[in-house]
């Protein structure tokens, strides 16, 4: 044989032996490499505003990455700053952001407008979702402002809200004979008793208005707008709107100087001090002071339901979410990220490791883990937290007005308006018969049908 006939035969048999190996490749699924990072080279963009769940989270992101093998560029900043970019970019039809926190407040604007991805369309694809992943497991309460009127979803909830009363001060309390307050007539009088007494406070507050005033109006059976979603007409004149300024102002004279401007961490520090013997915030807030290495009063705690109106018994809930925008330019690798993030593995590390316990997964808040670490002197604050974050996901969404997207602007009237009053610059009537004429202007100005 000439060395160009071995040449040949070689060449031959390479190329035999090389589609054998191609033959065989295609019968297996894909390569190794691309099922275990199925995103390499990925860089993944997204934001929200600051908050304890993505310090946590932060610390587990270089396992995701490691796994996925996409880089994930988190950008955080504080609440006012992130929402008015998160705003412009989605409105103006950008695609810097790959997912993004749905802010609870802005969430019916975004969806109305189309500016989010529908995740139905990745839950119901058993390739993206696995079936454990299960999307109902988040609950009903807190997923109701990422839901379109078809009930498309637009979000999952990572952190939730529930108004809840702790006081800090049951010693001076039982001195005085006083029970824990059911009724709104029950809260003035403790607040008003204990007030001054020892050098503490009645209560305490902080200076957003329109998250603590609101369950006043609607315990005397108010609202901000007539009948939200559908119908934004502001409703802050009426007299039952009036009767819950008045009753919220009232219950401010028993609250430190200076309450109106206070922030949610000096609320807080008065609670823990015992300086202020009752809070009414989300869960977060109050329960710290049975929960907290810095409480110096958690022998004399308690942590309990909000008292309920003559009407409506409506304490405030909340929720934030992770959604996708529509011209995002990842979405599945978004998908990705969302999904691990609100993982029930994730979820329970969170409750373990750090005591992270505003988490929106029935299976995690029913779990014996969770209650072992939430219940507190015989206190279940973990069933305390679900059934209100369930309240507006059963019959009447009565949150619908927070989630209106005209909610912005006539909160910020109200804000107003109620320092007016809190301040002794204008009766409750007055206040609110001029804050009525403002949010009907500033609604047809911003273009609202009204």
């Amino acid at each position: 044989m000439t060395n160009a006939s071995r040449a040949g035969s070689i060449t031959r048999r390479k190329l035999l032996k090389a589609s054998a190996a191609g033959a065989a490749l295609a019968a297996f699924p894909a390569p190794l490499i691309a099922q275990t990072k199925p995103f390499a080279g990925v860089t993944l963009h997204g934001a929200s505003f600051q908050h304890r769940f993505f310090t946590l989270l932060q610390k587990y992101i270089p396992e995701f990455e490691d796994k996925t093998g996409m880089t994930v560029d988190l950008q955080l900043s504080a609440l006012p700053v992130y929402n008015q970019q998160a705003n412009l970019e989605l409105s103006s039809g950008g695609s810097a952001y790959d997912f993004v926190n749905v802010t609870f407040t802005l969430a019916t604007r975004w969806i109305a407008a189309g500016l989010l991805a529908n995740l139905d369309e990745f839950t119901s694809d058993a390739n993206l979702t696995p079936a454990e992943w299960n999307p109902k497991d988040f609950v009903d309460g807190a997923q109701v402002p990422y839901r379109d009127g078809k009930g498309a979803t637009y979000g999952y909830s990572w952190e939730g809200g529930a108004m809840l009363m702790g006081l800090s001060r049951m010693d001076l309390m039982e001195k005085k004979g006083l029970k824990i307050p059911t009724t709104f007539a029950e809260l003035q009088q403790v607040c008003a008793e204990i007030n001054g007494t020892d050098g503490v406070s009645g209560l305490v507050s902080w200076f957003l208005h329109n998250w603590n005033l609101p369950p006043y109006i609607q315990g005397f059976g108010g609202n901000i707008f007539r009948n939200p979603p559908g119908d934004p007409m502001p409703a802050l004149n009426t007299p039952e709107a009036i009767q819950g300024v008045e009753f919220y102002a009232n219950l401010l004279k028993s609250a430190p100087k200076g309450v109106l401007t206070y922030t949610e961490d000096q609320a807080r520090q008065a609670m823990l001090t015992g300086r202020a013997n009752i809070f009414i915030h989300s869960s977060a807030w109050v329960s710290p002071i049975l929960l907290s290495d810095e409480s110096k009063v958690k022998d004399t705690s308690r942590v309990v339901r909000s008292p309920a109106g003559p009407v409506h018994d409506y304490p405030a809930s909340n929720s934030q979410g992770l959604g996708i925008p529509k011209n995002a330019k990842n979405q599945k690798a978004a998908w990705e990220f969302i999904k691990w993030a609100l993982s029930p593995e994730i979820s329970m590390k969170l409750v373990k490791e750090h005591g992270h316990s505003s988490i929106c997964r029935r299976s995690i808040i029913s779990s014996e883990d969770y209650r072992k670490l939430n219940t507190v002197n015989g206190q279940d604050l973990g069933a305390l937290y679900l059934e209100v974050l369930e309240l507006p996901g059963k019959g009447e969404n009565y949150m619908a007005y927070r989630t209106s997207k005209e909610f912005p602007i006539v909160g910020d009237i109200l804000n107003k308006a109620f320092e007016q009053v809190a301040t002794g610059q204008l009766r409750a009537k007055d206040a609110m018969n001029a804050a009525q004429d403002q949010a009907i202007a500033a609604l047809r100005r911003a273009g609202t049908k009204l």
